[in-house]
């Protein structure tokens, strides 16, 4: 059988691939590489960076790109074969990981070069090599070899168990659908939110309106419908994801995950997990982080029941609700926003054409950096809703390419990310540029209208947008430096910046138009945004406090097996809860953030970034949102650069000073 993954391809033969090319694609190349490692540690050279350290960190370049484009599709594109070979995949990936960070021989000679020409490199070099030592004194390169074998079975074990979390949120997503039959059940649901119910019922066979826990289907029903029962009915199966008496149950898989990385980091000479993954973070520990979420606690929390207190109030006044519930907080707060700014996220969506607001980043990216995006026809795709455009800069020179696929489907997890098939790299000469992709699940169009955004959905597009622009504009020589390649409560400001051009006018004149009348969005609504963006600040910010808090919980303490994950999440949740609980939800046993994606003691990142990026646009507000030189400089000192010096560095470099929390506050009107 021929295996297009196995010839020399640079972009992506996504057209020609089938299922079973993974595995043995995977396997094949797993030996190739562990011969460029062989090969590595046989030279009789004396150890040197060029043949140690820049040997190591392009080996294994092939195996690399497959691996890319299977956990991608995983992510995007999934059925249960796939599943079943990530599951097969996952511990000889992890194995073979272990392969090069346990390798005594190829460790020693990284050491050697490390104590003899440390403090003879400089810059990128040097970045590269301490990155590399570290990644073998922190991963066991100096544990007896009993514990060395410990260590490969608590990696193989992780790998599965974080996929199969993941798994069995996606089927408890996909399990549940409520069909509407009665046209009274859809009272305040808006008409484009009607009509993609009954398309997607139409799809699959069925009368009537079909809901489902996709959040283009969830958060409109939640946000505007008005039988309260059904909201409710909804928002605990929401909630329930992995928390149900059946095989997708997380429970136990959370408790294993949790004590195998704390076994992890006891092994390793750590704490703790959090304090073996916070030691590579700008917090630095996990005493950084807990003082850092109870100060914005304190800050947050007066505001937050302040705000909580207007809610109940108005919901008892408009409906005389006694107790609000969780199934309430959307509802009444949409209500509450349209009374009190005269702002409706439905009023605003006809100017958010998603075709429209995507060219908008392009153009916010043309003004400030310079880049230009054309749709290339001719690459391969994974799917025909995905789109790929080729991304020059205004010289005429290559930049990127880009993939973006916007809409919800079965196999296709929830929520939006960045992602990239190849890193920049600069090798033999060559200044190979990346392949970059962006991932959401907004409304698909409808028979009568295109895909229109809420104003949440448009700030969601240019966030992601902003991790695509770290990954286009990186220019840096090493692979594992590049881009995203950073520390993990840094890699948030370039996405979380870009949000900030949403908000103001001179950025939404170039995209916000009326789909059918090609109107600009009218100055006051611009204004109704601006007002409204503190709207709930104080409990926006207390959910997402409590989320670190949640993870800090977990992963910064020993773990107890006996507590029930249920009761270990209401006393991390204890001074942060505003809403009544609800028996049957559990939040913990859908956080993939931490249980699945990279973020386990990092979920305090997106409000340290925060921080940052609040910081950093007040200094392009003072210049002038689009001015060229402050462009040029955040492009210079922090998109091109990735990894290659501490973030702190690369931030004063950008702003002349380190960030203070003013600038945050005083946006969320918490000052």
């Amino acid at each position: 059988m021929n295996n297009p993954l196995l010839e020399d391809f640079n972009i992506p033969p996504f057209e020609q691939l089938k299922n079973e090319h993974y595995l043995e694609a995977i396997k094949k190349l797993i030996v190739v590489s562990k011969e460029e490692i062989d090969n590595i540690v046989k030279n009789s050279e004396k150890p040197s960076y060029s043949n140690t350290i820049e040997a190591l960190e392009f080996s294994g370049a092939h195996l690399a790109k497959v691996t890319s484009i299977f956990f991608n599709l995983n992510s995007a594109e999934t059925n249960d074969e796939i599943q079943q070979i990530a599951q097969e995949v996952s511990p000889l990936l992890s194995e073979f990981g272990n392969d090069i960070t346990l390798n005594e021989s190829l460790f020693l000679k990284v050491k050697e070069v490390y104590e003899n020409e440390f403090e003879n490199l400089q810059g990128e070099q040097k970045r590269l090599l301490e990155k590399h030592y570290k990644s073998f004194t922190r991963n066991g390169a100096l544990l007896s070899d009993a514990k060395k074998e410990n260590l490969r079975e608590i990696d193989k074990q992780l790998s599965q168990k974080s996929l199969q979390f993941g798994q069995n949120i996606l089927a408890d997503t996909n399990a549940f659908e409520m069909l509407l039959t009665n046209e009274e059940d859809l009272k305040g649901l808006p008409e484009g939110a009607i009509e993609a119910a009954k398309q997607l019922a139409e799809s699959k066979g069925k009368n009537g309106w079909l809901i489902t826990l996709d959040y283009p289907s969830y958060i409109p029903f939640m946000q505007y419908a008005a039988n309260r029962n059904l909201r409710k009915k909804l928002s605990i199966a929401f909630g329930k994801k992995g928390f149900q008496n059946n095989k997708n149950n997380n429970e136990q898989l959370i408790k294993d995950i949790v004590k195998l990385r704390y076994d992890r980091a006891n092994l390793l000479g750590y704490r703790n997990h959090a304090h073996f993954t916070l030691e590579e973070r700008m917090a630095k520990n996990a005493d950084t982080v807990t003082s850092f979420l109870n100060d914005l606690l304190e800050k947050a929390a007066p505001y937050a029941k302040k705000e909580f207190t207007e809610l109940e109030d108005f919901a008892k006044e408009l409906d005389q609700i006694d107790r609000l519930e969780k199934w309430d907080g959307a509802y009444y707060s949409e209500k509450l926003k349209q009374k009190l700014y005269s702002f409706d996220d439905e009023v605003l969506k006809p100017y958010f054409q998603l075709e429209k607001v995507l060219q908008g980043a392009f153009d916010v990216a043309n003004k400030l950096f310079n880049l230009n995006f054309t749709e290339n026809k001719a690459v391969e795709k994974y799917h025909d809703e995905v789109t790929v455009y080729d991304v020059t800069d205004n010289d005429g020179n290559y930049v990127s390419l880009f993939y973006t696929d916007f809409f919800p489907r079965e196999g296709k997890r929830a929520g939006a990310w960045m992602t990239s098939y190849k890193s920049q790299q600069i090798k033999a000469g060559v200044n190979e540029r990346p392949q970059v992709s962006i991932v959401c699940n907004f409304t698909k169009p409808t028979a009568t209208k295109p895909s229109l955004l809420t104003f949440n959905e448009v700030t969601t597009l240019f966030h992601e947008f902003g991790h695509a622009l770290h990954g286009m504009l990186a220019n840096t020589t090493y692979p594992s430096l590049s881009g995203t390649s950073v520390y993990w409560d840094f890699v948030e400001l370039p996405s979380q910046i870009m949000e900030n051009w949403c908000y103001e006018e001179e950025a939404l004149e170039l995209f916000a138009k009326h789909y059918k009348t090609n109107e600009n969005l009218p100055i006051e609504y611009v204004e109704k945004i601006k007002a409204a963006a503190t709207f709930q600040a104080g409990m926006a910010t207390l959910r997402q406090v409590s989320f670190g808090l949640l993870d800090m919980a977990w992963h910064a303490d020993e773990p107890n097996q006996q507590v029930s994950v249920k009761d270990f999440e209401k006393k991390a949740f204890g001074n942060t809860q505003l809403y009544p609980e609800v028996a049957e939800n559990c939040m913990s046993t859908s956080f993939a953030h931490i249980f699945q994606g990279g973020y386990s003691s990092g979920y305090y990142s997106y409000k340290w970034a925060e921080v940052l990026d609040a910081d950093a646009f007040s200094y392009f507000k003072a210049q002038g949102i689009f001015n060229k030189e402050v462009a040029q400089n955040f492009k210079e000192n922090i998109l091109s650069q990735g990894g290659t010096k501490d973030p702190m560095k690369l931030y004063v470099s950008f702003r002349g000073a380190t960030p203070t929390n003013d600038a945050l506050l005083e946006r969320s009107g918490l000052k």
